[in-house]
């Protein structure tokens, strides 16, 4: 695990930027924080280095925010309100979620967001 402070929102869209253009396919970013930590932010940055130009929103109310044009495509995730492991399987790989086979056959950036289930993100993500 990688932990890096930031002492402005700059540092934290320009953290996001070098993740972005180092980025490969495949690539899994937890987040976790509280609201206003600066989560959305670095994902911002991400899609920046990316090279995707559409606005980054937080996706508060909804769990998925596709991102694409880039040279990866970027899945930014909620997973504030998921508090087990089953509700975010449930979330991102049931049955009933044709995207979500897409979005993993898709090799983009899954950047997550979530205070309390961001950390279990990569082993939902890994379930077959």
């Amino acid at each position: 695990m990688v932990t890096c402070i930031s002492r402005s929102p700059e540092e934290t869209l320009a953290l996001g930027e070098a993740w972005g253009r180092a980025a490969e396919p495949g690539w899994i970013i937890g987040l976790t924080g509280e609201l206003g930590s600066g989560k959305t932010q670095l994902i911002k940055g991400l899609a920046r280095g990316l090279g995707i130009t559409v606005p980054v929103l937080s996706p508060t109310f909804v769990l998925v925010h596709e991102y694409l044009g880039g040279r990866l495509p970027l899945f930014h995730l909620d997973l504030y309100r998921l508090e087990t492991l089953e509700q975010i399987v449930a979330g991102l790989v049931s049955p009933g979620d044709l995207g979500a086979d897409r979005r993993r056959r898709a090799g983009g950036i899954p950047g997550a967001v979530g205070g309390r289930s961001g950390h279990r993100m990569g082993r939902a993500l890994d379930r077959p």
